[in-house]
């Protein structure tokens, strides 16, 4: 060993030691950080699956490659720092003697060769990714970019420490070859000899540039291990457990989440015949009330901005980012901390459970934190503003994108649901809403005995449960469908098809109330379980006797098919719940339905969230549509998993929309950009909020919203009164 060796020896032990201590420090510390959520026992089911999934969206990238060349190039990003990590490790041979390597398969020609091309993608993949960075680096002229928030410096720290790495692996490969120590072949690992033919015969020039890589390598520990929220690195490790520990490892990934996760306590669910707020814990109301999964969610934010790209409210003005809030709640975690770890907090009737004498030591910022309101302006000093909790449409889209599988939706109603239930704190007008469900059980606040009022006129008599045994389907109408006047003509069209059909089917009439989903998605636990209980005891009545794979629904509202579907299981309701696309795509197809005359006239279609997004419900309605229009459908270009929310999901059709430009009236635009004159819809609430946005716009002469049932049946039966476009009758 040389002097050079001897010098680079100690340095690389050095920095090794030291970024390794403060490494396995900062371990410890986000370990205990996340230890101070709630229980979750539920994460620790199936672990089989678990264990698929993580994989499958890990090496598969399932997730980021929907992204094309970004998900590309993160792809030879990834499996070069996992892959390379052994060529990090090899340089600490290299640092006491030029010709050192791995034992073993150091030697290999196979071993090159993989490193070679994991090496040169790796540098073309991380140079891609910066200029993607500097492409849509926020302060760029003309629109918020996704990366608007994020912590910029910590995303070019990591790029340069990769790129950096890649080319000191190189030039250490080249100095082998330069002084005829390299153990591969030419046709191996052709790029090292490249470099290697320029670069002077320096016996000391592999351990020099090992140890640099050494240096960079270390240097990029310390700087990750001294911040611990810089999620931009830390995920390249959290990434793992929190895929594997997502809610529901089976459903398709990318699901937008579809049920919201049960109110829990303790990491049960929660009774509310025996809940008492003064021990059970009713939502959100402090940081280490989430979940111990929610605290590893807030730590594995990369800060990529996706789904801060793909959502409504952030797209239209509206201060909601999900990264932003993730990033709030994450930092005021760690803050937040110190005081925690102490033994400091809040009990459930707000007393401090902490002595003086275990806060006495604490810094006067932690303690500082630690008197912050979750929920609160900017004066109040809260660590999420009001204006975000309730900008929310629980569409789903964060979720979607999220590469690390992060539950922004289930957060953000946990949150509400103690500002709801124990605050009593929630936009104004929505409280007639809520007062309604209870009391008439019904959001509009209608008569509970004017259900049926949409069967007035048919010509041909609706059963209803309770006077028929022998029904297929119960035809679960709905709210909107019973009382308001579009969705009115979509649940005729439905009957009437299902009529044509020879479907044997019955509704409930006025033993139906409503499924709840307006309640629950605004956190008003308790008014949803009253609700479902209620329906659930219904609809096992009407189905008595009958297996799961009887007790069929078909549903015209997505938000009841995805209540029913979803979440009555939480509560003993185990239901086969289609949609009515989903239905009416199998009678077309098996002849039962015959579509004879083609509605003419440009067609788009608006993926509704709770049927897309949320239940992966994309094909039926096209295939009904493409079998009754004439021509091709034509497609928005925000479509399918990536549909642009109608901006009243998550509650907020009663809700105003005060800030920012109406996502109503974003969606419109971009489906008459098309210059379709029919915007075909399968949800109620998507056609109310599009009318209005086509009306609002002037367009209404122009522009149709309709429902794909009725548009079915106007081929279907052509001759048939349609009654007009479906707008809401003038009063």
């Amino acid at each position: 060993m040389g002097s050079v060796q001897i010098v680079t020896t100690i340095l690389a032990a050095a920095i090794t030691a030291v970024a390794v201590w403060l490494a396995v420090r900062a371990v410890l510390k986000m370990t205990a950080v996340i230890r101070l959520g709630q229980p979750a026992p539920e994460r620790f089911t199936d672990k089989g699956a678990r264990t698929k999934t993580m994989l499958v969206e890990t090496a598969g990238h399932t997730r980021m490659l929907k992204w094309g060349v970004v998900g590309a190039a993160h792809w030879f990003v990834m499996v070069g720092f996992i892959v390379l990590s052994l060529l990090v490790l090899e340089a600490y041979f290299e640092v006491v003697t030029p010709t050192g390597g791995l034992p073993i398969i150091g030697h290999w020609t196979i071993f090159g060769l993989a490193t070679e091309v994991i090496t040169v993608l790796g540098l073309v993949g991380i140079l891609v990714l910066m200029a993607i960075r500097l492409r849509n680096r926020p302060n760029r002229p003309g629109g918020r970019s996704r990366f608007t928030g994020s912590t910029m410096w910590q995303g070019y720290f990591v790029e340069w420490i990769v790129l950096l790495v890649l080319i000191f692996g190189l030039l250490i490969r080249g100095f082998k070859v330069a002084t005829d120590h390299f153990e591969y072949p030419l046709w191996a690992t052709p790029v090292s000899h490249a470099v290697g033919a320029v670069l002077p015969d320096w016996q000391d020039g592999t351990s020099v540039a090992a140890v640099i890589k050494i240096i960079i390598s270390m240097t990029w520990l310390i700087v990750i291990s001294l911040n611990v929220t810089m999620g931009v690195a830390w995920h390249r490790f959290l990434a793992f457990p929190n895929i594997f520990f997502k809610r529901e490892p089976t459903r398709p990934a990318g699901s937008g989440l579809g049920a919201l996760r049960p109110m829990t306590s303790q990491g049960k669910p929660l009774d509310f015949e025996e809940a008492d707020p003064e021990k059970d814990q009713f939502g959100v109301a402090h940081v280490e009330q989430f979940s111990w999964k929610g605290l590893l969610d807030f730590s594995t934010c990369t800060e990529c901005g996706r789904c801060q790209s793909q959502c409504p409210a952030w797209n239209t003005g509206k201060p909601l980012s999900p990264k932003l809030l993730v990033l709030s709640l994450r930092d005021h975690a760690y803050a937040k901390a110190p005081y925690l770890l102490a033994g400091g907090g809040k009990d459930l009737t707000g007393e401090e459970k902490a002595t003086q004498a275990q806060l006495a030591h604490l810094d006067v910022l932690a303690l500082a934190e630690a008197d912050k309101p979750l929920i609160g302006t900017a004066e109040e000093g809260g660590v999420i503003d009001p204006d975000v909790l309730w900008s929310c449409t629980t569409c789903g889209a964060c979720v979607e994108q999220c590469p690390v599988d992060i539950e922004h939706v289930d957060h953000i109603v946990d949150m509400r649901r103690y500002q709801v239930l124990i605050e009593s704190s929630f936009p104004s007008e929505a409280g007639v809403m809520l007062r309604n469900l209870e009391n008439k059980g019904n959001p509009w606040g209608a008569p509970q005995n004017t259900r049926e009022d949409w069967t007035k006129g048919l010509d041909f008599e609706v059963p209803r449960v309770g006077e028929v045994d022998d029904f297929e389907y119960l035809f679960w109408v709905g709210c909107a469908g019973a009382f308001e006047d579009r969705a009115k003509k979509t649940t005729r069209a439905v009957a009437t098809l299902l009529n044509e059909a020879g479907v044997k089917f019955a509704i409930l009439g006025e033993g139906e109330t409503c499924s709840g989903d307006p309640a629950r998605r605004i956190g008003n636990e308790f008014v949803f379980q009253m609700l479902a209980q209620q329906n659930v005891e219904t609809l096992n009545e009407a189905f008595e006797g009958r297996e799961k794979a009887k007790r069929k629904i078909v549903a015209t509202c997505p938000h009841c098919f995805n209540t029913l579907g979803n979440e009555y299981g939480q509560l003993g309701g185990e239901f086969e719940v289609v949609h009515h696309t989903q239905l009416l795509a199998h009678l077309v197809s098996t002849g039962k339905l015959t579509p004879v005359q083609p509605v003419d006239g440009g067609v788009t279609y608006h993926d509704p969230c709770y049927l897309g997004r949320h239940n992966r419900v994309f094909a039926a309605p096209r295939e009904v549509l493409g079998d009754a229009i004439e021509g091709e459908l034509t497609e928005m270009p925000r479509n399918s998993e990536r549909s642009f929310c109608c901006g009243a999901g998550g509650a907020r059709m009663w809700m105003e929309e005060k800030i920012g430009k109406r996502i109503n009236v974003d969606r419109v635009e971009e489906a008459m950009a098309t210059g379709a004159k029919t915007v075909a819809v399968g949800c109620p609430f998507c056609s109310t909020m599009l009318n209005d946005g086509v009306n609002g716009k002037g367009a209404g002469e122009q522009v149709e919203v309709i429902d794909v049932a009725s548009v079915l049946l106007r081929s279907v039966k052509p001759e048939q009164p349609q009654g007009g476009k479906e707008t809401a009758p003038v009063d």
